[in-house]
């Protein structure tokens, strides 16, 4: 027992009591570190957890399809085929809404389930009501997040436009499903959930609406865990290539899955390298903190040994005091990391909207943590407690060995100042000691690191917002059409009212391939005197596409491990499915999404087909904005629309908004840390020279001139350790930047003059809070025991 009723335990209470504010400190940096890795891992596994849950329960695909039009036999040859275990052939299709009391365009993507209700693959959750009757047609589903979005509720109606008619469809369900846990609306980037959603109506129905009547044109299937799944796509692809297959892909692939895995390896990456640079601070504080603490009791320590104490009994002393600061961050740390946890595990349930959260707790975790803890505790005061453990009794009581004052290489450089007494003193103490005070510069120097780590994030986010939605997108709304058209079309709607201009782009779903490693994307051919839509690079410089070949974002030019020059295979999954070889003639970056360009003449060209776009770009008249979204709404080849604003909305609606959710807790426990540090670099600095002050005091210096000495220098300090701590920052920053890419979004490092002054503001606040205490336990100094002699 730490507090048993031994001296050495008695000592220990007295001392942990007499030191409560640095060791709380100490403890609270320690806890920052606890309490982000098990935000995050909590976070992690519970996230994963319900994920597998929710996939495994309602049957997630993991295989899917799209065709042209295949007959529903076709189904009983695909279910024969090796390792297939579950199929659903459905119907899907596109529609545009016209919801009472919304002027802006609303699309959905519509998806059949059978009479049977529940479909085998890929089965909907319930949240209200029930799934569409066979014996009504104009029954729907509608999935949750668009109900929430415009507030609809059972038995509420509304129009649609299916394939050119409009039908009026009344809501039975309110669902959720494991393929749309991401939804985006086609040519967008982000959910928007106001103006996309997703339908479920009966089979047949939905058929009748298409034209798909004994057909389908949308398969997933589930495949045996114990058969590989490229051993049924590429039979699957030869048998349904007859029927417009755009080519069958694993789940890994599919659009929805794919990010939500990228968003869970963040947050697992989030969880190893935040904690990494607390727990690092954390080591290097203790470390600073046993050691002066040791150097001040070399007479106890030599007192205990002469009473007989041995190595060991002192050692593990030392060590119970080291370990009491680790178990007390070790409480706080897991006590408010679960809290947190579970606060940040219902912000992203609002976002992924899963049926339930399904919080997961490894005992294995906490104890793996108090381990780490202990060990980051025992290290950082190893080297300290030995050396105390293995002091010999006579020279422990003799008194340290006088420094030697001397002329310091500081003191002739600044010899040409006219110090006054107190200054003087400040820079002789900083010069005769360089290396304790390195160490303390270090210490802040990481403190400013961890703030700048923890903020820089949001001008990151800036950045991001202001390069897509301002530099790369101009456009006021996007309308992607069913079929590719020619681009005289857009002649016609030019000389719509409201539309001040008018530019078209074409949209391909492609496969890049080379050698054994492919991606899904979309291939965008874009006009070469283009005005609404650019590339841009990381210095925010348009770039130009070039004439033939390809243009590649560097994040997809990793994935592919290919560079300027390069040959890719281009597999088209529209239309006629050609396969093309094409050279990479450029790489580039960007913050959001995975892109390939190209040349618009030169993709059609290379295409073999005339002029062809597919998505109209338009500036519109702000006061004729209502007209546009009628005309829209109205055109029989406009698939769906998205307004850029609406983009801007959604960003920080869904992404930004856990992301700086977690960003902002970050830089909370960041500036803990750093109150931490230079708490403890004033208080061990009184309790150094607190002797060597209060002589002072007697010998006729006042108060502010005593504390002009043990203040001066933790301004000297700060002076020192904030520009370093800005350098350490970027590379901090840098290591997080690269480590949390994913598909959807590259954070770029971006340090303002914002986020240096902000956490240059963090630790001097942390200083003049640390520097009044001192200041206030200066007042109270015993200047009687400075006339005792020091035995």
């Amino acid at each position: 027992m730490i507090f048993g009723p031994s001296v050495l335990h008695t000592k220990l209470r007295r001392e942990i009591w007499q030191m409560r504010g640095q060791l709380l400190a100490i403890a609270l940096v320690i806890a920052g570190g606890i309490a982000v890795c098990l935000m995050s891992l909590v976070n992690y596994s519970s996230l994963t957890a319900t994920r597998d849950q929710y996939y495994q329960e309602h049957q997630f695909a993991d295989v899917f399809v799209s065709v042209k039009r295949a007959p529903r036999h076709v189904l009983q040859t695909v279910s024969e085929l090796p390792g297939v275990t579950r199929l659903s052939g459905r119907v899907e299709g596109a529609a545009k809404l016209n919801l009472p009391d919304y002027d802006e365009p609303v699309s959905a993507h519509l998806v059949s389930v059978p009479p049977a209700g529940q479909p085998e693959v890929n089965q909907l959750y319930v949240r209200q009501g029930r799934l569409p009757s066979a014996t009504h047609a104009n029954e729907v589903a509608i999935i949750g997040s668009f109900a929430d979005a415009h507030q609809l509720t059972l038995d509420d109606s509304f129009n649609a436009i299916i394939n050119g008619r409009q039908q009026t469809l009344k809501i039975v369900g309110i669902v959720e499903s494991p393929e749309f846990i991401y939804v985006i609306p086609p040519g967008g980037m982000l959910p928007d959930y106001q103006r996309f959603g997703v339908l479920w109506l009966n089979q047949e129905a939905l058929a009748a609406a298409m034209d798909m009547r004994g057909a389908f044109n949308s398969l997933v299937l589930q495949i045996d865990p114990r058969h590989p799944v490229e051993d049924v796509i590429d039979p699957l692809d030869r048998l349904l290539a007859r029927y417009g297959s755009t080519g069958a892909f694993a789940r890994a692939d599919q659009f929805s899955h794919r990010f939500l895995s990228d968003e869970l390896e963040q947050l697992k990456a989030m969880a190893i390298i935040f904690p990494s640079i607390f727990m690092g601070v954390a080591m290097f504080l203790l470390n600073v903190v046993v050691t002066r603490l040791i150097s001040t009791q070399r007479e106890i320590v030599a007192i205990l040994k002469a009473f007989g104490y041995s190595n060991g009994q002192i050692g593990w002393h030392y060590s119970q005091l080291v370990l009491a600061i680790a178990f007390t961050g070790l409480a706080i740390g897991c006590a408010s990391g679960l809290w947190l946890g579970h606060r940040l595990g219902e912000l992203y349930m609002d976002y992924y909207r899963f049926p339930s959260l399904l919080f997961r707790i490894n005992p294995w975790w906490l104890a793996l943590l108090a381990l780490i803890s202990m060990a980051v505790a025992l290290l950082g005061g190893w080297r300290s407690i030995r050396a105390a453990a293995a002091l010999p009794p006579a020279e422990a009581m003799q008194p340290e060995s006088p420094a030697r004052y001397r002329i310091t290489i500081t003191e002739r450089l600044l010899g040409w100042v006219r110090f006054h007494q107190p200054s003087r003193m400040i820079v002789r103490q900083l010069a005769r000691k360089p290396g304790r005070t390195a160490l303390s510069v270090f210490g802040i120097a990481m403190a400013t690191a961890i703030v700048v780590v923890g903020n820089f994030q949001f001008s990151s986010v800036s950045l991001m917002v202001h390069t897509q939605f301002a530099r790369v997108q101009k456009q006021d709304l996007t309308a992607t059409l069913t079929d590719p058209v020619n681009p005289t079309a857009l002649y016609g709607m030019a000389r719509q009212s409201g539309v001040r201009y008018v530019e078209g782009r074409r949209a391909v779903t492609v496969e890049l391939v080379n050698e054994h490693r492919r991606w899904r994307t979309v291939l965008t051919g874009l006009p070469r005197d283009a005005k609404l839509q650019f590339v841009v690079n990381q210095d925010l410089e348009n770039v130009a596409i070039p004439s033939a070949g390809l243009l590649v974002t560097d994040f997809l030019a990793k994935a592919l491990n290919v560079e300027t020059g390069d040959t890719v295979r281009v597999r088209v999954l529209e239309g006629r499915r050609p396969e093309l070889d094409l050279t990479v003639a450029g790489v580039t970056s960007e913050f959001l999404g995975v892109g390939a360009y190209m040349n618009l003449t030169a993709m059609n060209k290379a295409l073999r087909e005339g002029p062809r776009v597919n998505q109209m770009l338009m500036n519109l008249a702000p006061e004729q904005t209502n007209t546009v979204y009628q005309e829209l709404r109205d055109t029989p080849g406009v698939m769906a629309t998205n307004l850029r604003q609406a983009m801007l909305d959604s960003f920080f609606e869904t992404l930004a908004r856990t992301f700086l959710t977690y960003t902002f807790i970050i830089s909370l426990l960041g500036g803990i840390i750093a109150f931490g540090v230079i708490y403890n670099t004033a208080r061990i600095s009184l309790a150094e020279r607190g002797r060597d002050l209060a002589s002072l005091r007697v010998l006729g210096y006042s108060h502010n001139e005593v504390a002009h000495i043990l203040l001066g220098e933790l301004a000297i300090l700060l002076l020192l350790g904030i520009p370093l701590g800005w350098a350490v920052g970027f590379g901090l920053a840098s290591f997080v930047v690269t480590a949390m890419q994913t598909e959807l979004y590259r954070v770029p490092l971006v340090l303002t003059g914002q986020t240096l002054a902000l956490a240059a503001n963090v630790v001097i606040l942390s200083a003049l809070i640390s520097g009044f205490i001192t200041w206030w336990r200066l007042r109270k100094l015993d200047l009687v025991a400075v006339l005792k002699t020091r035995e």
